[in-house]
C-alpha cells in the first residue's frame, strides 16, 4: 500500500505508580487505535498509529530500584500481546507509548522502549539512546559495553520502511540521520515534550525540529507528543501539538496545542516520496553527505561504558555529562 492515512495519538492520563495501573491504559489506547481505524473508515485507510512517550510509565521515582520494583516489565508482555492482537484483527500497524523495560541480559538496568507492532507480532524495539539526563535514570544502549543490537532498526512494511526515535533524540540531527540511512522512510516521533521547547512561540522547538528532521531527510515525520496536564503528572506538563509532515517540511496536519486528548490523522503517500527521492539532484541531502569531512565525529564525545558500574544514578549521569563537556569545551578553545 503506497498511500494511506497515519494517526497521531496523544493523552491526558494519570502518571501511573505501579505497573497494575498500567493494564487500563493499555486498554484505553487500544480503544483509541479502534477509534482512528474504525472513525475514518468511511473515508479513508488508517494503516499506522502512534502514541506518545511514556504512555504506559514514566521514570517518576528518583532512583532505579523502585523503577525496578514498581513500574519495569520486560518486553515481549501481556500488553505488547494485546497490541498484536488489536493489530492483526484491524490490518494496523502501531507504534506504542514507551515502556520502562528490564531485561535479564541487562540486570539492574531499565530502558526506555518503544515497540512497532504489526499483525505479526514485534517488528522492531527502539531503546532511547540520547536519555534526558541527568533526569532519566534509564539506561542508553550505548552505554553499555557490548551492547550488540541494532542502536537504530528500521522496518520493513506493506506500508514502507519504518523507523522510530523517542523524543530528546531528535534534538540530534545525527541519530535520525541513521534512521534514514538504514532505509526510513516514514520516521516516527515518540515524545513527551514540554513547553517552554514545544508548540508555543518564541521557542517552539517540538515544531521546527520535526519539520527539520523532515526536510533534511526527505521522509515522512509522525509525531505524538504527550497531552497530560499538571495533575496527572507532576512537576511537567505537555502541550500536544501532535502532528504528520511531509518530505518537504510541510505540516499536513497538527493537533491544536493544549487541546488535550486527541487523534489527529495525515495521510502518506510512498509513491510520491520514492519518486522524489528518485528524481531529485538539489535537495538530495543524503546524497550529498560529505562524512569524510566531519572530523568532530572522528572522537568520543559522551562516554561510552558509562552504566557498566551497575544501575544509573543522577551523579553517575552528572560525570559522564562532564566528561563530555570537558571534551567539548577544550575542543573549541
Amino acid at each position: 500500500m503506497e498511500r494511506y492515512y497515519a494517526a497521531a495519538c496523544q493523552i491526558d492520563l494519570p502518571n501511573p505508580r505501579t505497573r497494575d495501573e498500567i493494564a487500563p491504559r493499555v486498554k484505553h489506547m487500544l480503544d483509541m487505535v479502534e477509534y482512528a481505524v474504525t472513525g475514518y473508515g468511511p473515508l479513508f485507510d488508517v494503516r499506522l498509529v502512534v502514541f506518545p512517550e511514556f504512555a504506559h510509565a514514566a521514570p517518576i521515582y528518583p532512583d532505579v530500584e523502585h523503577l525496578f520494583q514498581r513500574l519495569a516489565i520486560p518486553i515481549p508482555n501481556e500488553h505488547t500481546d494485546r497490541y498484536v492482537q488489536k493489530a492483526r484483527h484491524l490490518g494496523v500497524y502501531i507504534q506504542t507509548g514507551t515502556f520502562l523495560e528490564s531485561d535479564a541480559r541487562w540486570p539492574g538496568h531499565v530502558f526506555n522502549t518503544t515497540c512497532l507492532i504489526g499483525p505479526d507480532g514485534i517488528l522492531s524495539k527502539y531503546r532511547k539512546v540520547h536519555t534526558w539526563t541527568p533526569w532519566e535514570l534509564h539506561t542508553s544502549p550505548h552505554d553499555l559495553t557490548g551492547y550488540d543490537q541494532p542502536l537504530y532498526p528500521v522496518a520493513e512494511t506493506e506500508i514502507g520502511r519504518i523507523g522510530a526515535a523517542i523524543c530528546y533524540d531528535w534534538l540530534f540531527p545525527e541519530a535520525i540521520r541513521q534512521l534514514t540511512l538504514g532505509g526510513a522512510e516514514v520516521l516516527i516521533r515518540v515524545s513527551a515534550y514540554m513547553d517552554p521547547w514545544g508548540t508555543a512561540s518564541p521557542m517552539d522547538w517540538w515544531t521546527t525540529v520535526n519539520r527539520c528532521r523532515a526536510l533534511e531527510n526527505m521522509a515522512y515525520v509522525v509525531a505524538s507528543n504527550q497531552a497530560s496536564s499538571l495533575k496527572h503528572y507532576p512537576p511537567f506538563s505537555w502541550p500536544g501539538g501532535s502532528m504528520i509532515v511531509d518530505y518537504d517540511g510541510r505540516i499536513l496536519t497538527q493537533a491544536d496545542p493544549g487541546a488535550g486528548e486527541k487523534i489527529v490523522v495525515g495521510p502518506i503517500d510512498l509513491s510520491a516520496l520514492r519518486s522524489e527521492r528518485a528524481r531529485r539532484s538539489g535537495h538530495a541531502m543524503v546524497a550529498n553527505l560529505r562524512t569524510e569531512t566531519y572530523k568532530g565525529y572522528h572522537q568520543s564525545i559522551y562516554p561510552p561504558g558509562g552504566a557498566d558500574a551497575g544501575p544509573l544514578t543522577l551523579e553517575t549521569n552528572q560525570q559522564s555529562f562532564r566528561a563530555a563537556r570537558s571534551t567539548t569545551v577544550d575542543a573549541n578553545r
